[in-house]
């Protein structure tokens, strides 16, 4: 089996406008192209009026281009909402699905998230698909059972290794500056591989992603976790120093 690329996709969440998106954008965009041969992908996920801005600053580099969220359906009266055809038009390659907070503040369900990964598998995006666990569900030893049910319910029929990518975030290490030890996360990250046989087209080939405070400091020693194959990356990815040094520390 060829071996899996890292890869190191940032979360801008409702954060940044114009200026400092392409600011942020195009820094990325130019180490990426000075940088030559690295062995990482690196994907940045704008708010949704920054999509089409940033595109034009990337788009003679390498640097991807994804979405936090889309609807199930292609067009209608959904007030508020964008189908993966607006993200594709927008430029984007990638689209983050079932994000803890998503699912806590808007109520999704497992079902909801499935419907709009087969819509962006449709239109041609690799959906990344997140699940993690609350420190309630971990301290009453439910983490496994909840991320399995999370698993089973939120990917689609037809999902494979090329169009669906996992993110596990332990929600209670995102933005509190807790991290779950190198250990649970390799725990976690064998439990969700082995889940994956029988959800996935060559489940041995899809890239499981770590999210949850991953900061320069800690992103070498978890990128060197067995099955973890790049971050999800929240605050770090703000600062395009921080965010960089994230990617080069993958080997």
């Amino acid at each position: 089996m060829t071996a899996r690329r890292k890869l190191i996709a940032g979360n801008w969440k409702m954060n940044g406008l114009k200026a400092d998106g392409l600011d942020l954008a195009s820094d990325l965009a130019g180490r990426l192209k000075g940088a030559g041969a690295v062995a990482f992908d690196m994907l940045v996920c704008p708010p949704f009026p920054l999509l089409f801005p940033v595109h034009e600053a990337i788009a003679d580099s390498p640097l991807a281009l994804g979405a936090q969220d889309c609807h199930a359906e292609t067009s209608g009266a959904h007030t508020g909402d964008v189908s993966p055809v607006m993200l594709k038009d927008a430029g984007c390659r990638f689209v983050i699905l079932g994000h803890s907070e998503r699912r806590a503040d808007h109520g999704e369900t497992d079902a909801e998230i499935a419907a709009k990964a087969v819509a962006a598998h449709k239109e041609g995006l690799v959906a990344i698909i997140c699940v993690g666990e609350t420190e309630a569900q971990r301290d009453a030893g439910q983490a496994n059972a909840v991320v399995s049910t999370q698993l089973k319910g939120s990917i689609p029929k037809g999902a494979t290794a090329a169009n669906t990518v996992i993110a596990y975030e332990p929600v209670w290490a995102i933005g509190t500056g807790k991290t779950a030890t190198p250990d649970d996360v390799k725990a976690m990250h064998a439990h969700i591989r082995a889940e994956l046989d029988g959800k996935v087209t060559e489940p041995g080939a899809v890239r499981i992603l770590y999210g949850g405070s991953v900061k320069p400091s800690n992103a070498a020693e978890l990128m060197a976790v067995d099955n973890v194959d790049g971050a999800l990356v929240g605050g770090a990815s703000l600062k395009a120093d921080d965010f960089w040094a994230i990617g080069v520390s993958c080997r």
